[in-house]
């Protein structure tokens, strides 16, 4: 296979720059490296479509490996012919490459193979033929008898040859391709209750059926849940034996003989035994991979704009930790995220000590000059936030409040990280500390938390957990890269998502910080152990040094192109001719302007152009909301069926998929994202099961 003749038609790409692509992916440059500084050689790929080739190029790369090995897997059984080979040199996916191996492949004990043991293949390859008439079947099937090898008639060894038909039928690949073919176009998924009377969030699917080619993909992961809990039952419905129509219709002969009424014995018992479970089992894996896929891709979605929200920076930050019966945990860290002070109050049922907590809250905030506070979204943060709402109609000071996304805090707390952190304080207290920091910069606290603790997906602990893995780290390092990297204050945590940086890497940098003091500029990463040329040119352009000797240590601008920088800094960047100036300098027109903006802007952070988040002087009752109401929102997760927008009362609101647009959409993800900022409209709210349905079309101002 050309495989990059492939890639280009698939991804509608040139040739030469997925050559380029490959051959720096092969020599380890990352693709954080190569979307930002090699946009010439890849006709400006972004990091998401250098990251969708590369993941093609690695399956691909694994088909060829694969169809090397099945090859010679086969011929050193002495069984591929010419046409065999063609067949797999031409597969397009590992599951063709899998259906032609299958007849080949070393098989655990069946009832074919036992038959095979006992010398019975030549007698079924003579009854596929379907020439012979009764006498001649039975004449030629006596000669198989065999009691040692536990034949001991005819009837016995014809019925051996069946189950060798049985398999072989049920194994042909070409069989197999049509069948699913048929099942996916015109099967049911069904699932049943296995109590119909138990109470469950499965309810909908207690008697439920959906043609298979049409089912969402939200759906058939709700359905593996209630099966995985033994709530649903789930199988494949189809009408009529139309499958093993399929198979007779190129297997029986005309005219029919003794032999043809075995061999449809054979077909239907492969069918109904071997093929169709077998057949289903893969659609089911297909349904599940696929919906899998989506899911990977929406939590990725979701995860990037949560990751880079907008920072809030130079504010002394009140965070707290909503809880009842052990109270909230409260801590104030300084503009650095330093913790400053902490305690616990306790506003909340049982003990509802709402004063007191209004006057522990209130020394705090005129202690340390807070002027946000930041209120995790757990466990009685709207009890919580009401108590905040009236305090700050009380206090002579001007402060905001937030809710945070505080998914995750507790995984940090008990972290090594939280520990390493926060060394002479308990969990609870660098709980409190981590909302706070995650909304003074929600990249550099999020960076601490394994990205699928963060809160974002749907199923996710349903998920393949490497490829969950694979895509969230992937979101991380693309939102680090693109923001960039304070070398002298980053932790560990955010520098081991820097291009090229691994872990021992990121903690060699802050040994060489805490030993030598900071950095003065990016060259001299190359004193740090295990820091070398190669890892300095994936990560320099990332790293940003302020205050340093050079200026252009604490822009985007990589190092390699710095006597490119400073010839443009003696010339008046409003007035140049790019063009002129990219063939003067013979440099690449998108580096050079991505050097410019560089120049104009030093320092900049992407981040700044994100929605701000939603700060809060009042709290909204759920017994205030009226349908028709306008309100401003925050979406906090964008699922396959609609988006759930915090509207400022105990339970986020749902707006469907149906209320989002005006126009029809295939996701939600076209229209909204997380931290987006919405107007939205009430519909409905069902106080009795806190249910608010929302809608975002026809809404004016």
């Amino acid at each position: 296979m050309d495989i990059v003749s492939r890639l280009a038609q698939e991804l509608k790409l040139k040739k030469k720059h997925i050559e380029n692509v490959i051959q720096m992916i092969d020599s380890g440059d990352t693709i954080p490296f190569i979307a930002r500084y090699r946009k010439e050689q890849t006709g400006e790929m972004t990091d998401v479509m250098l990251r969708d080739l590369h993941n093609r190029l690695m399956y691909l790369r694994n088909l060829e490996s694969k169809k090397e090995e099945v090859l010679r897997l086969i011929g050193e059984q002495g069984k591929l012919t010419p046409e065999l080979e063609k067949e797999i040199l031409n597969s397009d996916t590992l599951q063709r490459v899998d259906d032609l191996y299958r007849p080949y492949r070393p098989k655990r004990r069946t009832r074919a193979t036992m038959a095979k043991e006992k010398g019975l293949e030549p007698l079924a390859k003579e009854i596929m033929l379907q020439g012979m008439n009764k006498e001649q079947l039975i004449a030629y099937a006596t000669t198989f008898v065999d009691e040692e090898k536990e034949v001991p008639d005819w009837e016995a060894a014809v019925q051996g040859a069946m189950d060798i038909l049985s398999e072989d039928i049920a194994d042909d690949p070409d069989f197999r391709r049509s069948v699913k073919n048929y099942l996916w176009r015109n099967a049911l998924l069904v699932t049943h209750a296995t109590d119909k009377e138990a109470d469950s969030v499965y309810e909908m699917y207690y008697d439920f059926k959906e043609p298979v080619n049409k089912i969402l993909n939200h759906r058939i992961l709700a359905i593996n849940r209630g099966e995985k809990e033994k709530i649903l039952k789930a199988s494949l419905y189809i009408e009529g034996d139309d499958g093993v129509k399929i198979i007779r219709d190129k297997l029986l002969k005309n005219p029919p003989s003794i032999c043809t009424g075995y061999v449809d014995s054979a077909i239907q018992d492969g069918y109904k035994r071997l093929l169709y479970p077998s057949i289903e089992r893969e659609i089911r894996n297909d349904l599940t991979e696929r919906a899998e896929d989506e899911a990977i891709k929406v939590f990725a979605l979701n995860l990037e704009p949560l990751l880079m929200q907008a920072p809030i920076k130079g504010k002394t930050v009140l965070a707290i930790d909503p809880g009842f019966r052990t109270g909230c945990k409260v801590a104030v860290v300084d503009d650095t995220g330093k913790l400053l002070d902490h305690t616990t109050v306790f506003p909340t049922e049982p003990q509802k000590k709402i004063e007191a907590t209004k006057k522990t809250l209130a020394a705090l905030i005129e202690k340390h000059n807070v002027e946000l506070i930041s209120i995790g979204n757990g466990t009685g943060s709207r009890e919580t936030e009401a108590v905040v709402a009236e305090l700050m109609k009380e206090i002579p000071q001007k402060v905001a409040y937030a809710i945070v996304n505080e998914a995750g805090a507790s995984v940090y707390s008990a972290s090594e990280v939280g520990l390493k952190d926060f060394p002479d304080h308990d969990v609870t207290v660098r709980g409190a500390a981590s909302i706070g920091r995650r909304l003074q910069d929600p990249l550099a606290e999020l960076v601490k938390i394994d990205p699928k603790h963060i809160g974002v997906g749907q199923y996710q602990h349903d998920l393949n957990q490497g490829k969950l893995d694979d895509a969230l780290t992937a979101v991380v390092e693309d939102s680090v890269n693109r923001v960039g990297v304070d070398l002298n204050t980053a932790s560990p945590s955010l520098l081991k998502y820097v291009s090229g940086v691994s872990t021992k890497v990121a903690n060699s940098i802050v040994s060489y910080r805490e030993e030598n003091g900071k950095f003065s500029g990016r060259k001299e990463l190359l004193t740090v152990k295990g820091l070398g040329d190669k890892t300095f040119k994936q990560c320099a352009g990332f790293l940003r040094i302020s205050g340093g000797k050079d200026p252009l240590d604490n822009t985007g601008v990589h190092p390699e192109s710095y006597s490119i920088a400073k010839k443009l800094m003696n010339k008046n960047l409003d007035s140049i001719n790019l063009q002129e100036i990219s063939t003067e300098l013979e440099v690449g027109l998108p580096t050079l302007e991505d050097i410019v903006k560089e120049l104009e802007k030093p320092g900049r952070d992407p981040r700044d152009e994100m929605p701000k988040p939603l700060l809060r002087e009042d709290i909204l009752k759920l017994e205030d909301l009226s349908p028709s109401m306008v309100l401003n929102g925050t979406v906090r997760n964008v699922v396959d069926f609609g988006a759930f927008v915090d509207i400022g009362v105990k339970q986020d609101g749902l707006v469907h998929i149906s209320e989002l647009a005006d126009k029809f959409i295939k996701h939600p993800k076209e229209i909204v994202k997380v931290g987006d900022i919405v107007k939205v409209r009430i519909i409905q709210v069902d106080k009795d099961k806190g249910r608010i349905s929302l809608s975002m079309k026809n809404i004016t101002g």
